[in-house]
């Protein structure tokens, strides 16, 4: 199960692509098509195939085309022509929600939580405690590694505010506690707090763990309306 989102300009970025207009034409109509090539995309759009490879080469730079090669005459040997450069939708997927929501987070979580407990008989509420702690803790170790295991106990910190940032919890850190601004599982939240908030406190928890947080870092539930229901001591 993927951790993190990807960096918030890169995600951004990707969707500030298809704001002109022909080249969010070239990407519905490589949609349609499954694959393009640049002479079938100047047909069918009526635009210069010069056009059409500027429109298409850019998806492939923001991450929304791969690009591959191969004969679309079907001919093979001497005089079957080069391969033609053909475009296709990648795998990336691209969301961008303002504040920043994980809900795709939540739900792995949620449903790793219903597997293990069908699987191995457990209720589902340690079941999804596992699942957020074991996944907190993925997490702390990739931030740790990027600021160095031998951290000092300030960039042990940094890192978790780094980690915390790029997860959509908007951290204040003031008078040795960092609240969150934000919320990522808001709506679910609303609906379910009870589950919802501990599930948060176990992935936040494990989060400390995994970036190797001694006593000076530790997580609490503390709702306060307009924040997270997490907050962290940070002495």
């Amino acid at each position: 199960m993927g951790v993190e989102a990807e960096p918030f300009d890169e995600r951004v970025r990707g969707v500030a692509t298809l704001g002109h207009p022909v080249t969010r034409a070239v990407y519905r109509l490589l949609v349609e098509r499954d694959q393009l090539s640049r002479e079938v995309a100047a047909d069918c759009l009526d635009i210069a195939r010069s056009v059409a490879a500027f429109h298409l080469d850019k998806l492939v730079e923001a991450g929304l085309a791969e690009v591959h090669f191969e004969r679309l005459t079907g001919r093979t040997g001497p005089g079957a022509g080069r391969p033609a450069k053909v475009y296709r939708r990648s795998k990336r997927e691209i969301e961008v929600s303002l504040p920043a929501r994980r809900y795709n987070l939540a739900g792995g979580l949620l449903a790793e939580a219903v597997e293990r407990a069908s699987t191995e008989g457990v209720p589902v509420r340690p079941a999804l405690q596992d699942a957020a702690v074991e996944t907190g803790q993925a997490i702390g170790r990739t931030a740790r590694a990027e600021a160095g295991w031998r951290a000092s106990r300030a960039k042990g910190r940094d890192a978790l505010l780094r980690v915390l940032e790029r997860n959509g919890y908007e951290p204040r850190l003031r008078d040795g506690e960092i609240t969150l601004a934000n919320c990522p599982f808001h709506a679910l939240a609303e609906q379910h707090r009870d589950l919802v908030c501990g599930m948060n406190l176990d992935l936040l928890s494990g989060i400390i763990d995994g970036i190797g947080g001694d006593d000076s870092l530790s997580a609490r539930l503390a709702p306060e309306p307009g924040h997270c229901c997490v907050r962290i001591n940070a002495s």
